[in-house]
């Protein structure tokens, strides 16, 4: 795709043709919490930068300026890049691509920020826990020129749609504070309590052959991948049930489920949920406790929840007609969080 006022050939560069050596330093004793930018406070996703929590003392940094772009070089999946908008300082693990002038600073930032930048700097990486991208490998990243008339109206309407999706998602986290707020103070309001291992089943998934599974098109698994054959923990689950993570990296993550699907061995979904409780209060008040769920994970290296711990949960159960205000309200929250979402990808 292209404007259709522009013709002519890109012209191939290398990154190291548009960017120029750093060798700037600043002092510390010069810098403050609101110019200075190290890897923790790059924000993912190319979401610009937090102010920082502290910065070294008596020592020099790498100097930065207005316009540069500053790319966290720890764990670069994490894509942590940012045009800078004011003059500071950076750690070492940051490094600092200042326009050597054959491009505009805006079309270079958006040839940088980017999942093909990030997939290509992935390829280079050294290191498994934190891995580190290889500065040498980084600049010879190709990339394509227009003219820079072209290079500007890119770079112009790019920036418009990042302006969109920031807003966007701001839009998005005033619903989710909502719906938290909303949670925090309407789910407790109740006298009476039951333990969840008495108000509902919790089922693990069973032994399965996952290749019958694929045959019929119904395979989903909560918090895990798919695999090409063998045998695999799953259990067929209907449609408006809750699952609970049992282990992994989203272990205690809640979900609702609007379909049937098939529930990998490190999921827990809760069946036969008693007649004094809504499905869809429960999922809410445990969604809301999500932090108290995830407190019950045992083990370091793949950590897990206990079914019985999970059995010990106090719920709250007010009068079942609340209950049902209650979801329908907090429904209503999420429903339209979904729709702002796909707004939002929309964008992207």
């Amino acid at each position: 795709m292209r404007f259709p006022e522009f013709k002519g050939e890109w012209k191939k560069k290398h990154l190291s043709e548009l960017v120029g050596d750093i060798k700037d330093r600043i002092s510390t004793s010069s810098l403050s919490v609101d110019n200075y930018v190290s890897t923790e406070n790059i924000l993912q996703n190319f979401q610009g930068v937090t102010l920082a929590t502290s910065l070294p003392h008596n020592t020099n940094v790498t100097a930065f300026r207005k316009d540069d772009i500053l790319f966290s070089n720890i764990r670069p999946y994490l894509k942590k890049i940012w045009y800078a908008s004011y003059d500071g300082g950076c750690s070492t693990d940051v490094f600092v691509f200042r326009n050597s002038g054959m491009c505009s600073a805006m079309f270079l930032y958006h040839l940088i920020a980017n999942d093909k930048f990030i997939n290509y700097v992935m390829l280079g990486t050294k290191g498994t826990k934190m891995p580190r991208g290889d500065k040498q490998q980084i600049i010879q990243y190709v990339v394509y020129l227009p003219s820079k008339l072209e290079q500007n109206k890119i770079a112009t309407f790019l920036s418009l749609l990042d302006s969109r999706i920031e807003a966007q998602i701001k839009i998005i986290e005033k619903y989710k504070s909502l719906i938290k707020g909303i949670r925090y103070y309407i789910l407790e309001e109740s006298t009476h309590y039951n333990y969840l291992g008495n108000l509902c089943d919790i089922i693990k998934g069973h032994q399965v052959n996952l290749d019958n599974l694929l045959k019929h098109g119904k395979y989903y698994v909560m918090n895990g991948g798919t695999q090409p054959s063998g045998y695999y923990n799953s259990y067929n689950t209907n449609a408006g049930t809750i699952s609970i993570s049992e282990g992994g990296n989203s272990c205690g993550y809640v979900q609702y489920n609007k379909e049937n699907f098939w529930s990998g061995g490190h999921c827990y979904t809760l069946q036969n949920i008693k007649g004094e409780l809504t499905e869809k209060y429960l999922y809410h008040y445990l969604k809301s406790n999500e932090k108290m769920i995830m407190a019950l994970r045992v083990g370091s290296g793949l950590p897990n929840i206990q079914k019985k711990d999970l059995m010990s949960l106090r719920i709250p159960i007010p009068a079942k007609e609340n209950q049902k205000k209650i979801s329908c309200l907090l429904d209503s929250i999420e429903d339209k969080i979904s729709v702002e979402t796909n707004v939002m990808t929309k964008f992207m």
